[in-house]
């Protein structure tokens, strides 16, 4: 096949782009560094067999709410199952913090802080469909909907500067907050951890944090069948060091950082360009652990049984200073712990009566140390006797997280971070930091706006970019399935 258009990189943003362009009626060829396409979205066998683990992303609160995956229909395509309980945050003593996919019942459950917690979020879950167009974009740009923008930049500056306690009276709704908004990888407060955890936070009340069946290679999975089905092609186990190892495409789409596109495209990039490339700064990082467990996690509050998501660490000023920690290039002695428990609500995903855990923790950038220790101290900390519950364990330092996706420098699974001026300069300032300087190449990763996350937004837009630019179409086609 002779591409009219090539793509590099197989995750959901390269997958994204891939499908817009095949669906436009162009010849579409993917190339992909790895074994096996997917990027962060794969799911494998990492600890025993019949354990289904996901190599990176498990929970997906852009799943249902992109507007790229709303109109690819990704919820006709697949099974997403919605926990009622879209996350806990759990604290000494048996207490948490629940929230609910109901706003009412989140309410009603934190007591006085609940009316506080309701004025916060309440007006952003009533516009989250607005919200989210604003900030799955450039910041570049007049707002379609300047109210509802200027409504969350206030709440983004209250919850990202000092007076992010202002509102509350208790511990257990800032906890829950912190707990999302630590998901940033960034000391806290500050206006892009206060924004990405107040767009987090709208997402688990308004639609939810969705789990796939069968896990995240579910996703990459249906985008893979349609590009096929429109006659594009995955080519895996070929990395890509030079754009003239590239078939002679019209369009080039790189699902890569920053730092590799300088590489890739060498001095062919004009040097002002070049310069804010190798100025993009990555940021700190994760590393990951995986259990397959011999039965449910034993957390201390039962309602916990029941959350797709739980954010450990204790309290808002617990995190906040383990987070600081990571910052300052130290392990924190009481770490930051993401966990998923998919196999609540996915039967696939653990033999019979077993279950796995997801988990990851955060780790000053280029960490070799093994997380496993202090994953399991933070999570007994929580549901005593979960040690006891572990058959086997499989664990990703920060390294290793590079070493097994080339976008994820010295372990920065956002590839980028995820300050607020790399938010609106991702990598370029422009109102199309997609488009490249060079005729018909695209830069399409996490590294552009919106950023980290399963969306497909920025291959969507890099996609449409090209679209208009190289090809002189318009219309968009449609994804529907």
């Amino acid at each position: 096949m002779t591409p009219d258009a090539v793509v590099v990189g197989s995750g959901p943003n390269g997958l994204a782009a891939a499908v817009t362009l095949a669906r436009a009626g162009l010849r579409v060829q993917v190339f992909e560094a790895a074994p096996e396409p997917g990027g962060g979205s794969r799911t494998a066998e990492l600890t025993l067999p019949g354990f289904h683990h996901d190599v990176c992303s498990a929970v997906h609160p852009m799943a249902l709410a992109s507007p790229f995956f709303r109109a690819f229909g990704l919820e006709r395509r697949i099974d997403l199952r919605v926990p009622e309980l879209s996350f806990g945050h759990p604290l000494d003593g048996g207490r948490a913090g629940l929230a609910w996919l109901d706003l009412d019942r989140t309410v009603d459950e934190l007591g006085r802080d609940g009316r506080a917690y309701a004025r916060l979020m309440r007006p952003l879950v009533a516009h989250d469909d607005e919200v989210t167009e604003f900030t799955g974009s450039t910041l570049v740009r007049v707002p379609r909907h300047p109210l509802v923008a200027a409504r969350f930049g206030l709440k983004a500056l209250e919850q990202g500067s000092p007076l992010w306690n202002a509102r509350f009276r208790d511990d257990l709704a800032p906890a829950m907050l912190t707990g999302v908004a630590a998901h940033t990888i960034r000391p806290m407060p500050s206006l892009a951890t206060g924004g990405a955890g107040l767009v987090l936070t709208m997402h688990a009340h308004a639609r939810g944090w969705p789990i796939p069946v069968g896990g995240s290679g579910a996703i990459i999975g249906a985008m893979i069948d349609d590009l096929v089905a429109h006659g594009g092609e995955v080519v895996t186990d070929v990395a890509i060091d030079d754009l003239a190892a590239l078939p002679a495409a019209r369009a080039v789409v790189l699902d890569v950082t920053p730092r590799a596109l300088a590489r890739i495209a060498g001095r062919r990039l004009p040097d002002r360009y070049r310069g804010a490339l190798e100025r993009f700064r990555y940021g700190n990082a994760a590393a990951k652990v995986d259990f397959a467990l011999s039965g449910p996690a034993p957390w201390a509050n039962a309602a916990l049984a029941g959350a797709g998501t739980l954010h450990l660490g204790g309290t808002r000023a617990e995190i906040a200073a383990g987070e600081r920690e990571v910052a300052r290039g130290r392990h924190p002695k009481s770490p930051y712990v993401l966990v998923s428990q998919p196999s609540i609500v996915d039967p696939t995903r653990a033999p019979e009566g077993k279950h796995t855990l997801w988990t990851y923790t955060h780790v000053p950038a280029g960490s070799t140390v093994d997380p496993t220790e202090a994953v399991v101290r933070q999570v007994e900390r929580f549901a005593p006797g979960f040690r006891d519950l572990i058959l086997a364990s499989s664990s990703r330092s920060a390294m290793q997280m590079q070493d097994d996706n080339r976008n994820y420098i010295a372990g920065d699974i956002a590839a980028g971070a995820a300050t607020m001026l790399q938010l609106v300069r991702r990598p370029v300032i422009s109102p199309d930091p997609w488009r490249t300087p060079l005729s018909g190449i695209y830069l399409a990763s996490s590294s552009t706006p919106p950023g980290p996350g399963v969306h497909g937004l920025a291959g969507w837009r890099a996609a449409r970019s090209a679209l208009r630019h190289t090809f002189g179409l318009t219309r968009l086609p449609s994804l529907a399935p």
